[in-house]
């Protein structure tokens, strides 16, 4: 088997079947393939949709809602492939995408994960690669500069990158397997950041193709609550990479310059419409104590506690 088809999908039945049906579309003559769909236990009728296609794809259905992370290491561990496309169910791959990640790849033996360049659903490219965290990048991020001097994605050529968005990530399944795939201990946000770090620290390279690109759907919630959890999620996560990767007076420094960013941001927002300071605000407060409050992971287990009294007990994995 050359090629996985790895998609994860969480109550997003219609996003799901466009993904898959991209897939079909623009998959490369050739290449022998599988796709696999995990569902992170929906409740929209998202699996029997899947079945329904008579498609072929290979289910594994969650009976009990699981992070990004874990669910994308138990698609790299069940992928047949010696090449794994991981793909969010919002996102759908362009003609010849997944031809150009397949070669750079293959171009490059030292290569461990080949990202395309995301598309909004409008069509504009949006910024998908970026440089590791650290000092300096915290540092350019909140004079402004982050832009410039820290996404690394955008141009036409092929390049070396720290990290890159896993929303349409091409993996070389042993070069994940080394590193031990995803860690779960990353609910989501930041999971993607540290499997390309210790993929560096292995070794392995991380490219970024723009040759490559796919439409990474914007359906972010307007909902209060929900942008709160995923601010707590995402400081949660930034801070979990640094506290693995790096020391405390690290992780200090960089808290406090990201927190001032976030309140020059708020500041500017005043005086430019449709900015709303009060987002900068709450992302200030998240940064300076990223463990308190409640992130997507206490919804996922929320959600968990109700499937567990309707269905009168716990569960595992079925496919």
């Amino acid at each position: 088997m050359d090629l996985s088809y790895c998609v994860v999908n969480t109550n997003g039945r219609e996003l799901l079947m466009a993904c898959l049906s991209a897939i079909e579309r623009t998959h490369p003559a050739g290449v022998d393939h599988e796709v696999l769909v995990l569902d992170n236990a929906s409740d929209d009728g998202s699996v029997e949709a899947v079945r329904a296609s008579a498609r072929g794809e290979r289910m594994i259905a969650l009976d009990r809602r699981t992070g990004k992370a874990q669910n994308d290491s138990t698609l790299l561990r069940e992928a047949r492939g010696g090449f794994c496309l991981l793909l969010n169910e919002d996102s759908e791959l362009c003609p010849g995408a997944t031809r150009a990640l397949l070669d750079a790849l293959e171009a490059n033996p030292g290569a461990a994960v080949a990202a395309a360049q995301l598309l909004s659903t409008g069509g504009e490219a949006k910024a998908c690669a970026w440089r590791l965290p650290g000092v300096r990048t915290a540092a350019l991020t909140a004079l402004f500069l982050h832009r410039r001097l820290v996404v690394e994605s955008g141009g036409t050529d092929t390049r070396s990158v720290g990290w890159a968005q896993s929303s349409a990530m091409l993996v070389r399944r042993s070069a994940a397997e080394t590193v031990g795939w995803l860690d779960p201990d990353f609910f989501v946000y930041s999971d993607e950041t540290d499997f390309c770090k210790r993929l560096h620290d292995a070794g392995w390279d991380v490219l970024h193709v723009p040759a490559a690109r796919a439409v990474h759907h914007d359906q972010l919630s307007t909902d209060l609550q929900s942008e709160r959890r995923r601010i707590v999620e995402f400081h949660r996560g930034r801070d979990r990479y640094l506290h693995k990767h790096g020391s405390t007076p690290l992780r200090l420094a960089v808290r406090s310059i990201w927190t001032l960013g976030y309140l020059l941001r708020a500041g500017a927002a005043v005086t430019i419409p449709g900015r709303d300071p009060r987002r900068y605000l709450r992302h200030a407060s998240q940064e300076l104590r990223p463990w308190r409050g409640e992130g997507i992971r206490e919804a996922a287990e929320a959600h968990n506690r109700r499937l567990d009294a309707a269905a009168g007990g716990g569960g595992s994995p079925a496919e």
